[in-house]
C-alpha cells in the first residue's frame, strides 16, 4: 500500500485483550495504533484529539457500550470505519450493528489474518463480509417464517421495482458496473439508485443496506 500508515483506534475494558490486539498489529508496518480506550465514552474523547481511519470495538463495556457508540460515533464521524469484535454470535447483534453504520463485525476468536484483512478490507473498501457475517445473512434469509412479518419501520419506506432489484444484486454482492450491465443502465444511474435507497431507508453503507434487506425479506 501507500506510505501513509492505516491509523487503528481500539476499545475494549479487557485490558489484555487490548494488549494482544495492539501487539498484533504493531508487527504490521501498514498500520499504526493511535489511541486505547477502555469504554465507549473514553473512545469519543480519544476522537476529539486525533481521528483514526479505523475503530475496532467491543459491544459491552461500561459507561458507554459498543452500540451507542457505535450511534454517537457514526453521527459525529461518519467518515471513521468501524468493526465491531464481540463475543456475541447472535443474529440480532450483527444486524442492528450494520445497520448503525457499522462496517464489519468478527468475532473474538477470529484468526489474526482475518482482523488484518477486515482492516485493510474496510479501509479501502467501506466494509468487510466475512465468513461469518455472511453465515449470518445466509442463516437469516434461509430461516424467514413462511408468513412474513413486516417491520414497523419497513411501512415507512416505499422502494419502485428498480430500486428493489438494484439492492437484491446489491445483497448478492454484484457491483455497480456488472448490475449495470444485467439491468441495462449506466453505472451511475445504479449508484444513484444505490445512493436513494440509502437515503430512504436511512443506512450509513453497504453492509447496514443488505441487513436493512435481510431484516425486511427483500434480500
Amino acid at each position: 500500500m501507500n506510505n501513509q500508515k492505516i491509523k487503528i483506534a481500539i476499545a475494549d475494558d479487557h485490558a489484555i485483550f487490548r494488549r494482544g490486539i495492539v501487539s498484533l498489529l504493531q508487527n504490521n508496518d501498514d498500520f499504526e495504533v493511535i489511541s486505547q480506550a477502555a469504554n465507549g465514552q473514553e473512545l469519543i474523547d480519544n476522537l476529539n484529539i486525533e481521528q483514526p481511519h479505523v475503530i475496532l470495538m467491543d459491544l459491552q463495556m461500561p459507561v458507554l457500550d459498543g452500540i451507542r457508540a457505535t450511534q454517537q460515533i457514526k453521527k459525529d464521524f461518519q467518515h471513521i470505519k468501524i468493526i465491531i469484535i464481540s463475543m456475541h454470535d447472535e443474529a440480532q447483534f450483527v444486524s442492528h450493528l450494520m445497520e448503525l453504520g457499522a462496517n464489519g463485525y468478527l468475532l473474538k476468536d477470529a484468526d489474526p489474518d482475518e482482523v488484518e484483512n477486515a482492516i485493510y478490507t474496510v479501509h479501502s473498501e467501506d466494509y468487510y463480509y466475512g465468513a461469518f457475517l455472511l453465515k449470518v445473512m445466509h442463516n437469516r434469509m434461509i430461516n424467514k417464517p413462511v408468513k412474513k412479518i413486516v417491520p414497523f419501520f419497513s411501512i415507512q419506506v416505499e422502494l419502485s421495482e428498480r430500486e428493489i432489484e438494484v439492492l437484491q444484486q446489491i445483497c448478492e454482492g454484484t457491483t455497480a458496473p456488472q448490475i449495470a450491465e444485467k439491468i441495462n443502465l449506466s453505472p451511475r444511474t445504479v449508484e444513484g439508485h444505490r445512493n436513494r435507497i440509502m437515503e430512504k431507508t436511512g443506512t450509513k453503507n453497504i453492509a447496514g443496506l443488505v441487513a436493512w434487506a435481510v431484516r425486511n425479506g427483500i434480500a
